[in-house]
């Protein structure tokens, strides 16, 4: 149908002027659109922090060293992880900054305290963002299957595994749901054990420590067998169930 250009500008100011409008049959309305704002900065965000060095461990750590006698530096070290894990930032880089400067012990303190404080950030932002689409889709089958896989032995599994991305676990975490007791629980567990580890390491380097030194099968090797045994003990676990 062609409409005169009066009245197809009446309608366009119309829809535009609503607070919300339909697209594909469902309503993406005012508080949707804010949503995708917010996601839009984040990325731009860390591209910008990115671009001017402000996620350089290397520099992190020589600003970190003039002011490791302090007792608040652990406290902003801590703040800066949760911060950055509640956005889906590169927290991680903090390894490379309090690994050197403290002992395993602290700097495991340090970045199970920061991870765990950003995951439930994370948690509770990605469960905000995505209110609208699980309405949609949290009766559909798929998504009570994926919900049904976020106990804790799965997600102490993630959590433990070298390299696996920390976003990954906090936001499908949020967005499915998850129990927050195996949330918290597999968050400090996991990040504990795999921070000691990489910590250790770190700390007892002789040289300026690199990625490599935590590729070592003897490193990586002990998280990776313990991943692997929490994913088959949860498959132990359905087939005797008959889940």
């Amino acid at each position: 149908m062609r409409f005169g250009g009066l009245q197809a500008s009446a309608i366009s100011s119309r829809v535009l002027g609503s607070e919300n409008f339909t697209i594909s049959g469902g309503r993406l309305g005012t508080n949707y659109k804010i949503k995708l704002a917010i996601v839009a900065l984040l990325v731009s965000l860390g591209l910008a922090m990115e671009i001017a060095g402000l996620l350089d461990a290397g520099q992190i750590l020589i600003f970190a060293r003039e002011y490791a006698r302090h007792w608040w530096l652990i406290v902003v070290l801590i703040l800066a992880q949760a911060l950055l894990f509640t956005f889906a930032l590169a927290g991680s880089i903090f390894l490379w900054v309090a690994a050197p400067l403290y002992t395993p012990p602290m700097a495991t303190f340090i970045l199970a305290s920061g991870g765990a404080l950003g995951g439930l950030g994370a948690y509770f932002f990605s469960n905000y963002l995505s209110q609208e689409w699980k309405a949609k889709v949290q009766n559909s089958h798929s998504y009570k299957l994926l919900q049904a896989q976020e106990n804790f032995f799965t997600l102490f599994a993630m959590r433990v595994f070298p390299g696996f991305p920390h976003a990954l676990v906090n936001y499908s975490s949020g967005i499915l749901n998850a129990k927050l007791s195996h949330f918290i629980g597999a968050a400090i567990l996991g990040i504990s054990i795999k921070s000691y580890i990489y910590a250790r390491v770190i700390h007892s380097a002789s040289s300026s420590p690199s990625l490599e030194i935590l590729l070592d099968i003897s490193v990586i090797g002990p998280l990776v067998l313990l991943s692997a045994g929490c994913v088959v003990a949860v498959f132990v676990m359905h087939r005797m169930t008959g889940k």
